[in-house]
């Protein structure tokens, strides 16, 4: 059996025996439509410092689409796990959308935004939905950080995403990203408080139901999705953001259930797939057995300051060997310590997500030896 020492805020060491890998049965599953929003992989030997244009390894950033694709997964393209808004700029990100699009074999849908060098935020936005939509992704409207600093209230939002739906040929996703992901959103939709936001962003939603193909909520409040989830006009999907209370809102009530655009589908696939294609056959306690053991990693991952996630789910993709190095754009990889990173090993291992444990053990071992 392989171990591993795993370090402890007082300094000492523990020793942890890695499990043997598990088997899964990942593929196509048909009861959800789930999205997994996909890191990018940075060139090791590039100058992806901070503040430098991103440069990717794309032959490892493109497989690993791939492979999520093979999983049964739609791919969503460069979101905030691919280090939009904390890295990765727009010309870089419209390059990774071309080539996507590309070799897609699956569903792709792709972020719009307006992180590109305009004072406008509507034009910012017609530009990227052009590109996007030029590229052959379905796409998602992402919030907004110069909209939020210039709107002044829910009529600046309604006259933006107004515009944009008027003119768009095909039904978007509406991307609502709450403040412990960005807290550069803070008053998003026209109020700080959520409740009031909430309707604000229902009756957009209302006044456009055949240009919105559902709705992307990252709040991590299990209670408000549902409410929402309910409100929402009929055959417009609610995608779950929530990285803390997804297997709940996936599995669903007898009013409904949530699809998904998660991050955190990233670093669990194999699970996640096995458990979808359990939820097809009516397997729930299949369904609660796979996924409830990722539950613990997501919310460590996840855990304050959330923004930080992708440096997680960049390092389980290395120690799975998907990637070469410990690197990502911006030099992100250094945003945890590596008493986070060793817990995120732990419960990896515990989820059955490490598909090599001894290379895992080998690549912790380096790392422990720099950092320590």
């Amino acid at each position: 059996m392989t171990s591993v020492q795993l370090p402890g805020r007082d300094g000492t060491f523990r020793e942890h025996t890695l499990s043997p890998p598990k088997t899964w049965d990942p593929g196509a599953f048909e009861s959800r439509v789930a999205f997994a929003a996909a890191h990018v992989v940075a060139d090791p030997f590039a100058a992806n410092v901070p503040g430098a244009p991103a440069v990717l390894d794309w032959d490892a950033t493109l497989a690993y689409r791939v492979r999520l694709w093979e999983h049964g997964f739609g791919v969503a393209e460069a979101m905030d796990t691919a280090q939009r808004g904390m890295g990765l700029d727009w010309d870089t990100a419209l390059e990774l959308i071309r080539r996507s699009a590309e070799i897609a074999s699956g569903r792709l849908a792709a972020g719009v935004g307006t992180d590109h060098d305009t004072e406008d935020p509507l034009t910012a936005y017609r530009e990227q939905l052009a590109a996007v939509v030029d590229a052959g992704a379905q796409p998602i409207l992402m919030c907004s950080r110069k909209l939020a600093a210039q709107a002044r209230g829910p009529e600046d939002y309604q006259k933006v995403y107004g515009a944009l739906l008027e003119e768009v040929d095909q039904p978007v996703v509406l991307h609502w990203l709450g403040t412990a992901f960005d807290p550069a959103l803070e008053g998003y939709w026209g109020s700080a408080d959520i409740p009031t936001a909430t309707g604000h962003f229902l009756d957009l939603i209302k006044a456009y139901p055949d240009k919105v193909d559902g709705v992307k909520v990252s709040l991590l409040d299990a209670s408000h999705e549902v409410g929402l989830r309910r409100a929402l006009p009929e055959g417009v999907r609610c995608y779950t953001g929530d990285d803390f209370n997804y297997p709940e809102l996936i599995a669903g009530d007898a009013e409904g259930h949530s699809d998904a655009l998660l991050g955190i589908f990233d670093a669990i696939a194999p699970a996640a797939s096995t458990a979808l294609r359990a939820l097809d056959a009516g397997d729930r306690a299949r369904y609660d057995e796979v996924l409830e053991p990722t539950v613990a990693l997501s919310r460590h991952i996840f855990g304050a300051p959330t923004y930080h996630y992708k440096t997680g789910v960049v390092f389980l993709a290395w120690l799975g060997g998907f990637q070469d190095a410990f690197g990502m754009v911006g030099g992100l990889q250094s945003a945890r310590d590596v008493v986070h990173l060793g817990e995120a090993l732990r419960l990896a291992d515990l989820a059955g997500l490490l598909p090599d444990p001894d290379l895992a053990a080998r690549r912790w071992g380096r790392l422990l030896d720099v950092l320590t």
